[in-house]
Protein backbone atom coordinates (compact mmCIF):
# COMPACT_ATOMS: atom_id res chain seq x y z
CA UNK A 1 0.00 0.00 0.00
CA UNK A 2 2.77 2.59 1.04
CA UNK A 3 4.39 1.81 -2.52
CA UNK A 4 0.51 2.44 -4.20
CA UNK A 5 0.66 6.06 -2.53
CA UNK A 6 3.83 7.00 -3.14
CA UNK A 7 2.56 6.43 -6.58
CA UNK A 8 -0.36 8.58 -6.77
CA UNK A 9 1.44 11.21 -4.70
CA UNK A 10 3.84 11.23 -8.01
CA UNK A 11 1.02 11.23 -10.53
CA UNK A 12 -0.61 14.05 -9.14
CA UNK A 13 2.68 15.86 -9.36
CA UNK A 14 2.89 14.80 -13.14
CA UNK A 15 -0.51 16.31 -13.85
CA UNK A 16 0.90 19.54 -12.06
CA UNK A 17 3.97 19.76 -13.98
CA UNK A 18 1.66 19.37 -17.22
CA UNK A 19 0.27 22.60 -16.94
CA UNK A 20 4.31 24.33 -16.64
CA UNK A 21 6.95 25.28 -18.89
CA UNK A 22 8.78 22.12 -18.40
CA UNK A 23 6.18 20.70 -21.11
CA UNK A 24 8.34 22.32 -23.34
CA UNK A 25 11.55 19.72 -23.03
CA UNK A 26 9.13 16.61 -23.38
CA UNK A 27 9.46 13.99 -26.31
CA UNK A 28 7.70 10.84 -27.62
CA UNK A 29 9.67 8.67 -24.76
CA UNK A 30 8.49 11.21 -21.92
CA UNK A 31 5.02 11.41 -23.17
CA UNK A 32 4.13 7.55 -23.10
CA UNK A 33 5.30 7.44 -19.54
CA UNK A 34 3.33 10.28 -18.19
CA UNK A 35 -0.15 8.17 -19.87
CA UNK A 36 1.49 5.09 -18.02
CA UNK A 37 1.36 6.85 -15.10
CA UNK A 38 -2.00 8.09 -15.75
CA UNK A 39 -3.35 4.15 -16.71
CA UNK A 40 -1.78 3.37 -13.73
CA UNK A 41 -4.20 5.48 -11.72
CA UNK A 42 -6.85 4.40 -12.96
CA UNK A 43 -6.47 1.10 -12.45
CA UNK A 44 -5.84 1.73 -8.76
CA UNK A 45 -9.29 3.72 -8.92
CA UNK A 46 -10.98 0.86 -10.55
CA UNK A 47 -8.97 -1.62 -7.61
CA UNK A 48 -10.20 0.07 -4.69
CA UNK A 49 -13.03 2.14 -5.18
CA UNK A 50 -15.43 0.34 -3.33
CA UNK A 51 -13.30 -1.03 -0.42
CA UNK A 52 -13.90 2.26 2.06
CA UNK A 53 -10.92 1.09 3.99
CA UNK A 54 -8.32 1.34 1.52
CA UNK A 55 -10.47 4.64 -0.43
CA UNK A 56 -10.29 6.37 2.76
CA UNK A 57 -6.01 5.72 2.74
CA UNK A 58 -5.82 7.34 -0.26
CA UNK A 59 -8.20 10.05 -0.07
CA UNK A 60 -6.40 10.99 2.89
CA UNK A 61 -3.18 11.24 1.51
CA UNK A 62 -4.62 13.11 -1.68
CA UNK A 63 -5.43 15.90 0.17
CA UNK A 64 -2.00 16.25 2.08
CA UNK A 65 -0.34 15.72 -1.88
CA UNK A 66 -2.84 18.90 -2.65
CA UNK A 67 -2.07 21.07 -0.02
CA UNK A 68 1.75 20.31 -0.85
CA UNK A 69 0.94 21.03 -4.53
CA UNK A 70 -0.53 24.16 -3.65
CA UNK A 71 1.93 25.52 -2.31
CA UNK A 72 4.49 25.03 -5.48
CA UNK A 73 2.21 25.18 -8.31
CA UNK A 74 0.02 28.66 -8.66
CA UNK A 75 -3.82 28.17 -9.66
CA UNK A 76 -3.03 24.26 -8.83
CA UNK A 77 -6.16 22.31 -9.18
CA UNK A 78 -7.34 19.90 -6.55
CA UNK A 79 -7.37 15.92 -7.49
CA UNK A 80 -9.78 13.61 -5.56
CA UNK A 81 -9.66 9.97 -5.73
CA UNK A 82 -12.73 9.78 -8.06
CA UNK A 83 -10.52 11.91 -10.34
CA UNK A 84 -8.53 8.77 -11.07
CA UNK A 85 -11.48 7.03 -12.60
CA UNK A 86 -10.47 9.89 -16.00
CA UNK A 87 -7.33 10.24 -15.41
CA UNK A 88 -5.98 10.28 -18.83
CA UNK A 89 -8.91 12.49 -19.86
CA UNK A 90 -7.19 15.17 -17.57
CA UNK A 91 -3.60 14.88 -18.87
CA UNK A 92 -4.93 15.14 -22.65
CA UNK A 93 -6.84 18.32 -21.93
CA UNK A 94 -4.16 19.65 -19.71
CA UNK A 95 -1.74 18.98 -22.08
CA UNK A 96 -3.37 20.59 -25.04
CA UNK A 97 -4.60 23.62 -23.09
CA UNK A 98 -1.16 24.25 -21.92
CA UNK A 99 0.40 27.29 -24.74
CA UNK A 100 3.91 25.48 -23.67
CA UNK A 101 3.14 22.24 -25.24
CA UNK A 102 5.06 21.81 -28.47
CA UNK A 103 3.01 21.29 -31.60
CA UNK A 104 5.28 18.41 -32.05
CA UNK A 105 4.01 17.39 -29.34
CA UNK A 106 -0.01 17.22 -30.14
CA UNK A 107 0.46 16.14 -33.55
CA UNK A 108 2.01 12.99 -31.66
CA UNK A 109 -1.16 12.61 -29.57
CA UNK A 110 -3.30 12.38 -32.61
CA UNK A 111 -1.38 10.44 -34.99
CA UNK A 112 -3.16 6.99 -35.61
CA UNK A 113 -0.56 6.11 -38.52
CA UNK A 114 1.89 4.94 -35.78
CA UNK A 115 0.80 1.12 -34.42
CA UNK A 116 0.62 0.55 -30.99
CA UNK A 117 3.06 -1.36 -28.28
CA UNK A 118 1.64 -5.05 -28.92
CA UNK A 119 1.44 -7.11 -25.86
CA UNK A 120 2.73 -4.82 -23.43
CA UNK A 121 0.73 -3.92 -20.20
CA UNK A 122 0.37 -0.08 -21.26
CA UNK A 123 -0.29 1.57 -24.65
CA UNK A 124 1.99 4.01 -25.68
CA UNK A 125 0.94 7.75 -26.16
CA UNK A 126 0.84 7.78 -29.94
CA UNK A 127 -2.47 8.12 -31.08
CA UNK A 128 -3.92 7.38 -27.49
CA UNK A 129 -5.95 10.64 -27.58
CA UNK A 130 -8.37 9.62 -30.45
CA UNK A 131 -9.98 6.53 -28.06
CA UNK A 132 -10.32 9.46 -25.01
CA UNK A 133 -12.62 11.85 -27.03
CA UNK A 134 -16.15 12.07 -26.70
CA UNK A 135 -18.42 14.92 -27.61
CA UNK A 136 -18.04 16.64 -24.26
CA UNK A 137 -14.07 16.30 -23.53
CA UNK A 138 -14.59 16.83 -27.51
CA UNK A 139 -15.25 20.60 -27.29
CA UNK A 140 -13.61 21.13 -24.22
CA UNK A 141 -10.27 20.14 -26.32
CA UNK A 142 -10.73 22.28 -29.22
CA UNK A 143 -11.47 25.33 -27.45
CA UNK A 144 -9.00 24.89 -24.89
CA UNK A 145 -6.18 24.49 -27.67
CA UNK A 146 -7.82 27.53 -29.58
CA UNK A 147 -8.36 30.07 -27.13
CA UNK A 148 -4.93 28.89 -25.02
CA UNK A 149 -2.48 28.59 -27.75
CA UNK A 150 -2.47 31.95 -29.44
CA UNK A 151 -3.48 30.39 -32.66
CA UNK A 152 -1.80 32.85 -35.02
CA UNK A 153 -3.45 33.15 -38.75
CA UNK A 154 -2.84 31.02 -40.89
CA UNK A 155 0.08 29.42 -38.47
CA UNK A 156 0.94 26.19 -37.34
CA UNK A 157 -0.81 26.17 -34.81
CA UNK A 158 -3.96 26.71 -36.78
CA UNK A 159 -3.23 23.48 -38.68
CA UNK A 160 -2.76 21.25 -35.64
CA UNK A 161 -5.93 22.47 -34.42
CA UNK A 162 -7.70 21.67 -37.85
CA UNK A 163 -6.03 17.96 -38.01
CA UNK A 164 -7.10 17.33 -34.46
CA UNK A 165 -10.73 18.70 -35.39
CA UNK A 166 -10.63 16.15 -38.65
CA UNK A 167 -9.42 13.57 -36.13
CA UNK A 168 -12.66 13.91 -33.75
CA UNK A 169 -14.83 14.16 -36.71
CA UNK A 170 -13.58 11.26 -38.22
CA UNK A 171 -13.96 9.20 -34.97
CA UNK A 172 -17.87 10.94 -34.58
CA UNK A 173 -18.74 9.46 -38.34
CA UNK A 174 -16.69 6.77 -38.89
CA UNK A 175 -18.85 3.44 -38.26
CA UNK A 176 -16.07 1.77 -37.21
CA UNK A 177 -16.26 3.58 -34.51
CA UNK A 178 -20.36 2.92 -33.88
CA UNK A 179 -21.72 4.34 -36.37
CA UNK A 180 -22.45 7.84 -37.54
CA UNK A 181 -23.20 10.38 -34.74
CA UNK A 182 -23.94 13.77 -37.43
CA UNK A 183 -25.60 15.03 -34.63
CA UNK A 184 -23.34 15.20 -31.95
CA UNK A 185 -20.47 16.12 -34.93
CA UNK A 186 -23.00 19.12 -35.67
CA UNK A 187 -23.60 20.41 -31.83
CA UNK A 188 -19.11 19.87 -31.57
CA UNK A 189 -18.87 22.46 -34.80
CA UNK A 190 -21.74 24.50 -33.19
CA UNK A 191 -20.09 24.75 -29.86
CA UNK A 192 -16.64 25.50 -31.14
CA UNK A 193 -17.94 28.65 -33.41
CA UNK A 194 -20.04 29.20 -30.12
CA UNK A 195 -16.82 29.88 -28.23
CA UNK A 196 -14.22 31.44 -30.45
CA UNK A 197 -16.12 33.30 -33.06
CA UNK A 198 -16.74 34.04 -36.32
CA UNK A 199 -13.09 35.06 -37.04
CA UNK A 200 -9.99 35.30 -39.05
CA UNK A 201 -8.08 32.48 -36.82
CA UNK A 202 -11.29 30.31 -36.51
CA UNK A 203 -11.86 30.47 -40.60
CA UNK A 204 -7.85 29.61 -40.68
CA UNK A 205 -8.78 26.44 -38.50
CA UNK A 206 -11.70 25.35 -40.74
CA UNK A 207 -9.55 25.19 -43.45
CA UNK A 208 -6.38 23.78 -42.54
CA UNK A 209 -8.74 20.65 -41.42
CA UNK A 210 -10.26 20.59 -45.06
CA UNK A 211 -6.64 20.87 -46.26
CA UNK A 212 -5.72 18.28 -43.88
CA UNK A 213 -6.73 15.59 -46.41
CA UNK A 214 -4.74 17.36 -49.34
CA UNK A 215 -1.79 16.72 -46.91
CA UNK A 216 -2.89 13.04 -46.07
CA UNK A 217 -2.05 10.78 -49.52
CA UNK A 218 -0.41 8.00 -47.26
CA UNK A 219 -1.93 4.38 -47.45
CA UNK A 220 -5.04 3.58 -46.13
CA UNK A 221 -7.58 1.41 -45.49
CA UNK A 222 -10.80 1.65 -47.67
CA UNK A 223 -12.67 2.65 -44.27
CA UNK A 224 -10.24 5.48 -43.27
CA UNK A 225 -10.35 6.90 -46.81
CA UNK A 226 -14.16 6.49 -46.73
CA UNK A 227 -14.62 8.14 -43.15
CA UNK A 228 -12.32 10.99 -44.42
CA UNK A 229 -14.22 11.70 -47.35
CA UNK A 230 -17.46 12.06 -45.13
CA UNK A 231 -15.69 14.15 -42.50
CA UNK A 232 -14.44 16.72 -45.62
CA UNK A 233 -18.05 16.82 -47.06
CA UNK A 234 -19.76 16.78 -43.33
CA UNK A 235 -17.93 20.17 -42.94
CA UNK A 236 -18.59 21.68 -46.03
CA UNK A 237 -22.44 21.01 -45.82
CA UNK A 238 -22.37 22.76 -41.74
CA UNK A 239 -20.49 25.58 -43.51
CA UNK A 240 -23.66 25.58 -45.97
CA UNK A 241 -25.76 26.04 -42.88
CA UNK A 242 -23.15 28.71 -41.73
CA UNK A 243 -23.21 31.19 -45.05
CA UNK A 244 -22.17 34.01 -42.74
CA UNK A 245 -18.75 32.49 -41.81
CA UNK A 246 -18.63 30.86 -44.96
CA UNK A 247 -18.36 34.30 -46.77
CA UNK A 248 -16.02 35.29 -43.91
CA UNK A 249 -13.57 32.71 -44.31
CA UNK A 250 -13.57 33.12 -48.36
CA UNK A 251 -12.92 36.74 -47.66
CA UNK A 252 -10.56 36.87 -45.14
CA UNK A 253 -8.46 33.61 -45.75
CA UNK A 254 -5.37 34.08 -48.10
CA UNK A 255 -6.37 33.66 -51.82
CA UNK A 256 -3.68 30.86 -52.24
CA UNK A 257 -5.50 28.75 -49.90
CA UNK A 258 -8.49 29.08 -51.50
CA UNK A 259 -7.06 27.93 -54.65
CA UNK A 260 -5.64 24.87 -52.92
CA UNK A 261 -9.23 23.92 -51.74
CA UNK A 262 -10.53 25.05 -55.37
CA UNK A 263 -8.60 22.25 -56.60
CA UNK A 264 -8.98 19.81 -54.07
CA UNK A 265 -12.93 19.72 -54.07
CA UNK A 266 -15.37 20.12 -56.74
CA UNK A 267 -18.13 21.12 -54.46
CA UNK A 268 -16.14 23.76 -53.45
CA UNK A 269 -15.81 25.34 -56.53
CA UNK A 270 -19.02 25.94 -56.95
CA UNK A 271 -19.63 27.14 -53.31
CA UNK A 272 -16.42 29.35 -54.05
CA UNK A 273 -18.25 30.97 -57.31
CA UNK A 274 -21.44 31.63 -55.86
CA UNK A 275 -20.08 33.36 -53.45
CA UNK A 276 -17.94 35.46 -56.13
CA UNK A 277 -21.06 35.46 -57.99
CA UNK A 278 -22.92 36.96 -54.65
CA UNK A 279 -19.98 39.63 -54.05
CA UNK A 280 -20.77 40.68 -57.47
CA UNK A 281 -24.35 41.28 -57.62
CA UNK A 282 -24.07 43.14 -53.90
CA UNK A 283 -21.68 46.12 -55.79
CA UNK A 284 -23.50 49.00 -56.91
CA UNK A 285 -21.82 51.92 -59.39
CA UNK A 286 -20.97 54.81 -57.58
CA UNK A 287 -21.32 57.86 -60.95
CA UNK A 288 -19.91 60.33 -58.36
CA UNK A 289 -16.71 58.15 -57.56
CA UNK A 290 -16.73 56.42 -60.91
CA UNK A 291 -16.24 53.20 -59.40
CA UNK A 292 -18.02 49.85 -57.71
CA UNK A 293 -18.75 49.84 -54.16
CA UNK A 294 -20.77 48.54 -51.42
CA UNK A 295 -23.36 50.68 -50.90
CA UNK A 296 -26.00 48.49 -49.00
CA UNK A 297 -23.96 45.53 -47.51
CA UNK A 298 -20.94 45.34 -45.08
CA UNK A 299 -20.53 41.60 -45.46
CA UNK A 300 -19.31 42.40 -49.22
CA UNK A 301 -15.69 42.81 -50.68
CA UNK A 302 -14.20 45.42 -52.80
CA UNK A 303 -14.42 45.49 -56.82
CA UNK A 304 -10.73 45.32 -56.35
CA UNK A 305 -10.84 42.45 -54.46
CA UNK A 306 -13.84 40.65 -56.05
CA UNK A 307 -11.27 40.82 -59.31
CA UNK A 308 -8.12 39.55 -57.39
CA UNK A 309 -10.19 36.27 -56.50
CA UNK A 310 -11.49 36.02 -60.47
CA UNK A 311 -8.06 36.82 -61.95
CA UNK A 312 -6.58 33.51 -59.56
CA UNK A 313 -9.19 31.32 -60.67
CA UNK A 314 -7.86 32.84 -64.16
CA UNK A 315 -4.35 31.45 -63.30
CA UNK A 316 -5.04 28.23 -61.90
CA UNK A 317 -6.02 25.72 -64.49
CA UNK A 318 -6.98 26.24 -68.48
CA UNK A 319 -10.40 24.60 -67.86
CA UNK A 320 -11.12 26.56 -65.03
CA UNK A 321 -9.85 29.66 -67.26
CA UNK A 322 -12.06 28.64 -69.92
CA UNK A 323 -15.40 27.71 -67.16
CA UNK A 324 -14.69 31.30 -65.33
CA UNK A 325 -14.85 33.41 -68.70
CA UNK A 326 -17.48 31.58 -69.81
CA UNK A 327 -19.29 32.31 -66.51
CA UNK A 328 -19.17 35.95 -66.47
CA UNK A 329 -19.73 36.06 -70.16
CA UNK A 330 -23.16 34.73 -69.51
CA UNK A 331 -23.70 37.14 -66.46
CA UNK A 332 -22.54 39.97 -68.40
CA UNK A 333 -24.98 38.96 -71.08
CA UNK A 334 -27.83 38.76 -68.91
CA UNK A 335 -27.09 41.69 -67.45
CA UNK A 336 -27.93 43.40 -71.11
CA UNK A 337 -24.31 42.84 -72.81
CA UNK A 338 -23.22 46.34 -72.28
CA UNK A 339 -19.51 47.62 -73.58
CA UNK A 340 -19.78 50.72 -71.61
CA UNK A 341 -18.39 50.62 -68.41
CA UNK A 342 -20.57 51.33 -64.72
CA UNK A 343 -23.28 49.47 -66.52
CA UNK A 344 -22.49 45.84 -65.84
CA UNK A 345 -20.21 44.87 -62.49
CA UNK A 346 -19.81 41.44 -64.58
CA UNK A 347 -19.00 43.09 -67.80
CA UNK A 348 -16.00 45.63 -66.08
CA UNK A 349 -14.68 42.62 -64.53
CA UNK A 350 -14.17 40.93 -67.99
CA UNK A 351 -12.36 44.35 -69.34
CA UNK A 352 -10.67 44.49 -65.97
CA UNK A 353 -9.22 40.74 -65.93
CA UNK A 354 -8.68 41.43 -70.02
CA UNK A 355 -6.77 44.25 -69.67
CA UNK A 356 -4.28 42.74 -66.93
CA UNK A 357 -3.94 39.71 -68.95
CA UNK A 358 -2.84 42.60 -72.16
CA UNK A 359 -1.05 44.81 -70.88
CA UNK A 360 0.88 43.10 -67.87
CA UNK A 361 1.83 45.48 -64.84
CA UNK A 362 1.77 48.63 -67.74
CA UNK A 363 -1.82 47.89 -66.89
CA UNK A 364 -1.92 50.17 -64.07
CA UNK A 365 -1.17 52.78 -66.33
CA UNK A 366 -3.56 52.97 -68.42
Amino acid sequence: MEAVVKNLERTAELLALSQTEIVRRWDKQTLDRAFQWAQYCEHVYTRFHANPTVRDILEKQLQVTNESLRTIFQGYTDITFSDLSQCQHLLLVGLLSNAAVPSSVIKLLFDTSCSRTAGGKYKDATGHCTELIEVTSARKVLSAIYLKRSTSFPGPDADVIGITLMEILDILLSPATGGSKVGQAEKLLDNILQTCGENENFSGVVAAALLSRKNNKTAATTTNMASEGVSFDFILDWLQHHHSLLQHMCSTLPIGLLMDLYQQSVRFRVTYRDILKQWGSQLEYDMGEGEWVQMYTTDGVSFKTLSDHYRSLLGACPSTKEDVERELTELKVADGDFDVGGLSVWGDLLSDLNKVRVFGVTSSLS
